[in-house]
């Protein structure tokens, strides 16, 4: 087995700097600032697992702060109106909701958007620029992570909206719609997390107390990122199940947001897992437990998880089986020849494994359907508000039969079984969009002993979305400022027949790098193509042209962004 000298799961990083424009010294932003004003296929042969029910309460609404948005914000806009694209309805899951005029492109605020005391914004001077800057260059809109260990942090019941009413109303002054996020996941040990945000206090306390509340692994290690699945309509939250809480908290969302529900809040992704994605904690990075490209490891041994997996192994007559999960599938950074199950002609593709990845993906889905189901019950109420579920694009290893790291993330898909249909009709039948990663990447840049596929897998994905009716969003997987990714991101999502065009693009994500010069004009020029796909008489010199023109235009606030964010 070659080492891959490589520091995140995706394998992309040495590819990034290999094609990336050079950007501008942070020095030349800070420097020119300086003069600016700052104002103020094969059935599952699992049995079925009942879904519980649940019961959420409404929580008392607060009031909305009060913001001024700059008058330089209006007059960059003014400069660039002749230039924007009209302003497209939120897509759909369903297809006559598709935009007819290209894809919106969303952009992801930072992940400590909001202070962790909940009150107020950081860097809010920082929010106020970028929000008008991304405005004036055709962003419909603006993704952000409601975090649960912000929000009800302190408390069961508790909650605190303060900062992310601040952020609504700057959105609503500056004609940005909101992609809202229920994350109910730990920040913290992922890909890209710069920052630490635990779950809320009083789950840690539970969580210490009941230590089987976590994922844990063959080897006995917890995973406090999210709360395990196998509790989830058990009361050991303080007398609520899991699922009763996620309800609970998107009620008290709705219900603090209500006059922001439809008009500018017009999605709500609901968090399933690390990460925010309907998997399971399978390839954790913290303290080195894994990396790229390493197959992960089965996360099905906490107490409840083993239970379940006890009974199903005794519906099937096969009680020896439910002791615990594949002996011989490795550990984290092992590849699949490494293993026995995981091998090509390995224990993945017998009975008993035909079976285990059979019930630890049933848990999944039912996971899913759970929290669709509660946040449907909450959501319906609010027209033209969309329900969108995060799955993880997880490429290395896509060629290979097994698809290890799939499989250990709870993705039943190998060379004879396809894991996302599934995954597709679960979240066709609450009308969610499915929010797929990795768009930007090309299958060359990856390190190919790895047997990486990102298109492959993209457009597997595509397919399943689209057999099941279900409306397709994407996102970057890494930050990407060169034409290169944004070219590869335009070609799959965009490039298309209206049908099979994503209805929506989140990219990733604000920040400083993002404003320097040379990416600020070149994310312009990438809008402008997002926005066009499908106009036959759209040309790249005139997008280049319209895109100088706005980061002209933008240019004091662009300025400013850098570095307030910068700081």
């Amino acid at each position: 087995m070659m080492a891959l000298n490589l520091a995140h799961q995706t394998g992309a990083a040495a590819a990034v700097a290999a094609v990336a424009a050079p950007a501008a010294p942070r020095s030349a932003v800070i420097a020119a600032a300086a003069s600016v004003a700052q104002p103020s296929t094969v059935p599952s042969s699992a049995p079925a697992l009942q879904a519980q029910t649940l019961s959420v309460d409404a929580a008392a609404p607060v009031q909305a702060p009060d913001t001024v948005k700059p008058d330089l914000a209006m007059a960059c806009q003014a400069l660039v109106d002749g230039a924007e694209a009209p302003e497209a309805e939120h897509p759909g899951a369903a297809a006559e909701s598709r935009s007819k005029s290209g894809v919106p492109v969303f952009v992801m605020m930072p992940l400590d958007t909001v202070r962790k005391d909940g009150n107020s914004l950081n860097r809010r001077k920082a929010v106020e620029a970028s929000l008008a800057a991304l405005k004036s260059a055709g962003v419909e809109g603006i993704m952000v992570d409601v975090w649960w260990g912000i929000a009800e942090a302190e408390a069961p019941g508790k909650y605190n909206f303060n900062g992310y009413m601040e952020l609504m109303e700057m959105a609503r002054k500056n004609g940005l719609k909101v992609q809202a996020v229920m994350s109910f996941h730990q920040c913290g040990g992922n890909v890209g997390d710069s920052v630490t945000i635990p779950l809320p206090k009083w789950v840690l306390e539970e969580m210490d107390k009941d230590q089987d509340l976590a994922y844990t692994d063959r080897s006995g290690r917890r995973n406090y990122e999210y709360v395990s699945l196998g509790c989830d309509a058990m009361p050991v939250l303080k007398g609520r199940s899991p699922i009763q809480c996620y309800g609970d908290f998107m009620r008290a969302f709705r219900d603090h947001f209500a006059t922001y529900m439809g008009n500018t809040i017009v999605e709500i992704q609901v968090g399933m897992g690390p990460a925010g994605e309907l998997r399971y904690p399978s390839y954790p990075e913290s303290n080195g437990t894994w990396a790229f490209p390493g197959i992960g490891e089965f996360q099905c041994y906490d107490r409840y998880m083993l239970s379940s997996l006890k009974a199903a192994a005794e519906s099937v007559g096969k009680p020896e089986w439910g002791n615990a999960g594949p002996g011989d599938s490795g550990s984290y950074k092992d590849w699949p020849e490494d293993t026995p199950f995981f091998r090509r002609e390995g224990g993945w593709n017998t009975e008993y494994g035909q079976f285990f990845m059979s019930w630890y993906s049933q848990m999944l889905l039912e996971h899913g359907e759970r929290i669709l189901s509660a946040a449907t019950g909450v959501f319906t109420a609010s027209p033209g508000v969309k329900i969108s579920v995060k799955v993880a694009g997880i490429h290395w290893h896509y060629g290979t039969r097994s698809h290890a790291a799939e499989l250990t993330a709870g993705y039943y898909n190998t060379r004879h079984h396809d894991g996302y249909q599934p995954i597709a009709r679960m979240l066709g039948r609450h009308g969610a969009v499915l929010n797929f990663t990795c768009v930007e990447m090309r299958d060359h840049e990856q390190p190919q002993d790895a047997q990486c596929r990102p298109e492959a897998l993209v457009q597997q994905v595509a397919a399943a979305a689209r057999d099941a009716g279900v409306g397709l969003a994407g996102e970057n997987a890494l930050p990407r400022y060169d034409e290169t990714a944004h070219d590869q991101v335009v070609a799959t999502a965009a490039e298309k027949a209206e049908e099979d065009r994503m209805v929506a693009f989140t990219y990733l994500r604000m920040g400083p790098d993002l404003f320097q010069p040379e990416n600020w004009r070149r994310f312009a020029a990438f809008v402008k193509r997002m926005s066009g796909a499908g106009k036959k008489d759209m040309c790249r010199e005139q997008v280049e042209r319209e895109a100088s023109g706005v980061a002209h235009a933008t240019q004091p606030l662009v300025q400013e962004a850098a570095v307030a964010l910068t700081n």
